[in-house]
């Protein structure tokens, strides 16, 4: 039998099958670290907003100290803003320095929010900071850290 002739009989079923090993392969050959730390995640919030200076203030935000189980920790934040056309909240950017992948979010936001403010939950790794960076119309950028003790982790890695 040729392979021409073997690959024309080659069912739905045996070529999916083929393909997705072959994906999985394509992902399991990329190496990523075990987890990011201060400076990637710096490099990151550097990346997105360049180098515009960081300034504290006008966030708020909450996550516990002591987080049980990182699988769910509860953060929500607020920025002082008066959300008219002039100055509002573009967006806010959520980091977690040791995570696998250090960036955990963004909301975008317009004059028309009516509030900058949002609330979720996350995944942590291990204990550590998580940082909300907030990029305002006016270009300006501000910044605020909270450290969480994480006694059981929630991200794999």
């Amino acid at each position: 039998m040729s392979v021409m002739n073997s690959a024309a009989t080659l069912t739905r079923r045996q070529v999916l099958t083929i393909a997705s090993g072959a994906a999985l392969v394509g992902l399991t050959s990329r190496i990523l670290p075990a987890h990011a730390d201060a400076a990637a995640t710096q490099a990151l919030i550097k990346e997105r907003l360049g180098d515009k200076p960081l300034q504290e203030g006008r966030i708020k935000l909450q996550l516990p100290q002591i987080a049980e189980n990182g699988n769910t920790v509860p953060l929500s934040f607020a920025v002082e803003s008066p959300m008219t056309a002039e100055d509002y909240v573009k967006s806010v950017h959520l980091f977690a320095e040791d995570n696998p992948l250090p960036g955990v979010a963004t909301f975008n936001f317009t004059p028309r929010s009516g509030k900058a403010e949002a609330s979720t939950r996350i995944r942590l790794a291990k204990t550590q900071n998580v940082i909300a960076v907030a990029e305002m119309s006016d270009g300006s950028v501000y910044i605020a850290k909270n450290l969480v003790k994480v006694t059981m982790g929630g991200c794999s890695g």
